[in-house]
C-alpha cells in the first residue's frame, strides 16, 4: 500500500469531519439557531483556509526563527508554488480548522456572527500554528525533547476545548439557563435540550469515521496503520459503554445525548496516544474518558455554571488532555513502528517500567499549550468584547439567530416549531432592547373583549408572535397566573404576511407562524391581566398581538368534580 496516497485520503477524511460538527452541534442545539451553527462551521474552515495560506502556515512548517518556539513565515505557496510541499500544507490545513471549529458548539446559540469569524480567524492564523509548531513543525522544542502528540490530543482538542472554556466564561450562559430554587435560594441549572438528536447522532458516527482518518493518516507502515485504527476503535467503544453504564446507575436510565458525548471523548482520549499503546491501553484510556465526560459536563454546568451547549470543554479539553497524559503511563514499545519518546527510543509510560520521564515531559507540554491557549485567548475574547462585542442582544437570542443574524426565517422550511418553555429571569428581561416609539400603547395592542361586566369566571385569548412566549409568560408567573395553555396557530393581520429573502429572491410569506395563548381567571383581576399582557408585548410595532376576553359559563376540575371557582385554585 502505498501510505502517501493513504496520507492525503486521510486528511480528506479529516476535512469532512466539519460535516459532522455541523450535524452535531446543531442537533445538539435549538432549531431557531439550526442555520446560524451551519455557517460557522463552513465558515471557520472558509475563513481558516485563508488564513493559514498567508500566515498560519509558514508559522507552523516554516523553518525555526526562535529556538524552536515559532517557524519563520515563508509565502513559498505563491512564490515557488512548484516546489511547495502541497501534501504537508494540506494536511495540516484540515487540522488547523478543527481546532478552529470545536469551539462553535461551545459558544452556541449566543454569539455575534460576526465575533465568531474574528476569534476564528485568529485561531487559524496565530493561537493554533504557533503551539502546533512546537509539536509538529521542524525541530520544535516539544518535540526535542520527546513530547508525543501523535494526532492532536493536545494540539488541536484540549486547546479548542480550553478556548471553548475561556470563551463560554466570558460570554456568560443562554437566557433561561440558570434560575434559583426557591426552596433552597440556589442558582440552579435548567436543561435546554437540543431539537435533533437524530442528526447529532449522525455527527456523532460522521466524526467516528473520520476519525480513522483524523489518527491514522501520518502512519508510518501499514502494520503501524493496523494498530492505529484498532486503538481507535477500542477506545470509543470502551468509553461508550462506559458512559451509558455510569449514567444507567446514576441516573437510573441510560442517556442518550451523553452516550455520544462518551464516543467522542473516547476518540479524542486516543488521539495522542493511538500510535504508542496496546489494546488493554486503548482500552482502559477509554474507560476513563467516558467517566470523566459525564462528571466534567455536570461540575462545569452544575458548580461552575458555564453553559455549553454540546460538551465540548469535557469531551475536547478534559480528554485532549487525559489523553495527552495517557502517553506517559501506558506507552509501550510492542506497538509496531512505535513513536519516540523522552529517551529517543520506542516510548515505555509509567505503568509499563518507562519510569516518570515521559509521563513528565507530557505534563511539561501541556502544561505549556495550556498557558499559551489561556494567555492568547483570554486577550482575544476580551478585545473583542470590548470593541465588537461578543453577544447578541436578549431579544436577538430569544427570537433565534437564524432570522436576526442571517434574515433565514428557519433552517426547516414549511415546519413550525413550539417556542421556548423557559422561565427567565427579570434581570436577563431587562437587556431584552424594546425600541423607543411614540405610538401608545392602547393604540399598538388591540383590546376586543365581548365580556359582561362582573363576569365569575373570564377567558383571556392572547394571539402574538411566537418569540414573545418568554417575556409573556414571566410577566403572567409574576401576577400569580398558574395555568395557561399554549397553542401553534398562523394567521394573518391587515398587512397579508410578510416578505424576506432567501437566495435574492423575495419570499412572500401569508400565513405566519403565531402562538395562541389561553388563559381562564378567577381570582386575578381581568384588568390587572390585561394590563400585564399590554407591557409584555408591546413594541409599538405592528404584529404586537390581540387581546380577547369573554365570559366562561363555567368550568369543573374532572379529577375532582369541582367547578366554578374552586375548580380553578391550585391545592
Amino acid at each position: 500500500m502505498d501510505l502517501s496516497i493513504w496520507f492525503l485520503i486521510g486528511a480528506i477524511l479529516v476535512f469532512f469531519m466539519q460535516g459532522g460538527f455541523a450535524v452535531l452541534e446543531s442537533g445538539l442545539t435549538r432549531a431557531k439557531n439550526a442555520g446560524n451553527i451551519i455557517m460557522k462551521n463552513l465558515m471557520d474552515f472558509c475563513i481558516g483556509t485563508i488564513m493559514f495560506v498567508f500566515l498560519g502556515a509558514g508559522l507552523l512548517l516554516g523553518e525555526d526563527a526562535f529556538m524552536g518556539l515559532i517557524g519563520k513565515p515563508t509565502l513559498g505557496i505563491f512564490t515557488d508554488f512548484g516546489n511547495y510541499d502541497w501534501s504537508g500544507f494540506f494536511f495540516n490545513l484540515v487540522f488547523c480548522a478543527t481546532a478552529a471549529t470545536i469551539v462553535s458548539g461551545a459558544m452556541a446559540e449566543r454569539t455575534k456572527f460576526l465575533s465568531y469569524c474574528i476569534y476564528s480567524a485568529i485561531i487559524s492564523l496565530v493561537v493554533y500554528p504557533i503551539e502546533a509548531h512546537w509539536v509538529w513543525g521542524p525541530d520544535g522544542w516539544l518535540t526535542a525533547k520527546g513530547y508525543i502528540d501523535f494526532a492532536g490530543s493536545s494540539v488541536i482538542h484540549m486547546v479548542g476545548g480550553v478556548t471553548s472554556l475561556i470563551g463560554a466564561a466570558i460570554l456568560g450562559p443562554r437566557l433561561g439557563k440558570y434560575g434559583i430554587d426557591p426552596k433552597t435560594g440556589k442558582k440552579v441549572s435548567r436543561a435546554i435540550p437540543g431539537h435533533n438528536l437524530v442528526i447529532a447522532a449522525l455527527g456523532c458516527f460522521l466524526l467516528w469515521f473520520c476519525w480513522y482518518g483524523f489518527n491514522g493518516a501520518a502512519a508510518s507502515s501499514v502494520e503501524n496503520l493496523g494498530a492505529i485504527l484498532v486503538n481507535t476503535t477500542i477506545a470509543p467503544a470502551a468509553a461508550t459503554v462506559a458512559v451509558m453504564l455510569f449514567t444507567w446507575i446514576k441516573n437510573g436510565k441510560p442517556d442518550v445525548s451523553m452516550s455520544l458525548n462518551g464516543s467522542l471523548a473516547g476518540l479524542v482520549a486516543i488521539t495522542a496516544p493511538c500510535s504508542s499503546v496496546d489494546a488493554l491501553g486503548a482500552l482502559i484510556i477509554g474507560l476513563v474518558a467516558g467517566i470523566l465526560v459525564d462528571i466534567v459536563v455536570e461540575v462545569v454546568d452544575k458548580k461552575f455554571h458555564i453553559d455549553d451547549p454540546v460538551g465540548a470543554i469535557a469531551v475536547h479539553g478534559a480528554n485532549g488532555l487525559w489523553g495527552t497524559l495517557a502517553v506517559g503511563l501506558f506507552a509501550t514499545d510492542s506497538i509496531p513502528d512505535a513513536v519516540s519518546g523522552v529517551t529517543g527510543d520506542a516510548a515505555k509510560g509509567l505503568f509499563y517500567g518507562g519510569g516518570w520521564g515521559q509521563l513528565g515531559i507530557q505534563a511539561l507540554g501541556v502544561l505549556a499549550i495550556l498557558v499559551w491557549t489561556v494567555v492568547t485567548m483570554t486577550i482575544v475574547f476580551f478585545i473583542i468584547k470590548k470593541t465588537v462585542g461578543l453577544r447578541v442582544t436578549a431579544e436577538e437570542e430569544i427570537i433565534g439567530l437564524d432570522i436576526t443574524e442571517h434574515a433565514l426565517p428557519s433552517a426547516y422550511g414549511g415546519f413550525i416549531f413550539a417556542p421556548d418553555a423557559l422561565d427567565y429571569t427579570s434581570s436577563e428581561l431587562a437587556r431584552y432592547e424594546a425600541p423607543n416609539v411614540d405610538v401608545p400603547v392602547e393604540a399598538a395592542v388591540t383590546v376586543e373583549s365581548t365580556a359582561k361586566k362582573g363576569a365569575k369566571i373570564t377567558k383571556v385569548t392572547v394571539l402574538t408572535n411566537p418569540q414573545k412566549y418568554a417575556q409573556l409568560a414571566t410577566a403572567l408567573d409574576g401576577i400569580g397566573i398558574t395555568g395557561i395553555t399554549v397553542t401553534n396557530v398562523h394567521g394573518y393581520g391587515m398587512q397579508k404576511g410578510n416578505t424576506t429573502i432567501y437566495r435574492g429572491v423575495k419570499v412572500e410569506t401569508k400565513l405566519l407562524p403565531k402562538i395562541q395563548v389561553d388563559i381562564v381567571i378567577c381570582k386575578v383581576p381581568t384588568d390587572l391581566l390585561v394590563k400585564t399582557v399590554q407591557d409584555a408585548l408591546y413594541t409599538g410595532k405592528i404584529g404586537d398581538g390581540k387581546i380577547f376576553i369573554s365570559d366562561v359559563e363555567d368550568v369543573v376540575k374532572v379529577r375532582t368534580g369541582e367547578s366554578g371557582y374552586d375548580a380553578l385554585q391550585d391545592e
